[in-house]
């Protein structure tokens, strides 16, 4: 009996101190990556090929567009003057900071994928913004008239990652951690 008493107070540390021990942040900052270059190879092909303003259809409620986008989401602040730039520039890098020591603590798949998203997306915008002076957008949808601002790459890896935090924050708190061999049989474990 004490050989499993044993046991069990052996299994149970061991599953603490794993569940303890810090989890590599490597995987998600790979999909970070993979989102940046993503971002990168698609934003290089455009200014490589197409002429700034230029637009070809590809479908009816869509365009490949290029675009420079100056300003944030929908061209805001476009006209500032050139100090959003560096505004941007420095926001960025302040939050991919933050989420690449956030995704370095243990997190639920959904969150850590959502910023693993939204610091892929994050970092091609500010690298656009360094390099050459704003954004490159190229897609653009449109019905009837009426044209949704044109994105990129990492536009679409920033709203992902919005969209499963937000599908996160409606998921149930964490369960309570699960119960020992010895207590689920009612058993003290030794301390």
């Amino acid at each position: 009996m004490r050989d499993v008493d044993a046991h069990d107070a052996l299994a149970t540390r061991s599953s603490a101190a794993l569940s303890e021990r810090p989890r590599t942040a490597l995987p998600w900052l790979a999909l970070s990556a993979c989102a940046l270059a993503a971002d990168f190879a698609t934003k290089a092909l455009v200014r490589a090929r197409m002429v700034e303003g230029e637009s070809t259809p590809l479908a009816p409620f869509f365009n490949l567009v290029s675009a420079r986008n100056a300003g944030a989401a929908f061209s805001f602040l476009a006209d500032a003057g050139g100090w959003q730039r560096h505004f941007f520039v420095a926001l960025a890098l302040v939050v991919s900071a933050l989420l690449a020591w956030m995704l370095s603590a243990k997190r639920a798949r959904l969150d850590a994928f959502a910023y693993s998203m939204i610091l892929g997306g994050a970092v091609g915008n500010a690298i656009d913004r360094l390099a050459f002076g704003a954004v490159t957008d190229f897609l653009d949808f449109h019905w009837a008239g009426w044209h949704w601002p044109a994105f990129n790459v990492a536009d679409v890896a920033i709203c992902l990652g919005a969209a499963c935090l937000v599908a996160s924050s409606f998921k149930p708190s964490g369960a309570q951690p699960s119960a020992s061999g010895a207590e689920r049989a009612g058993r003290r474990e030794p301390t």
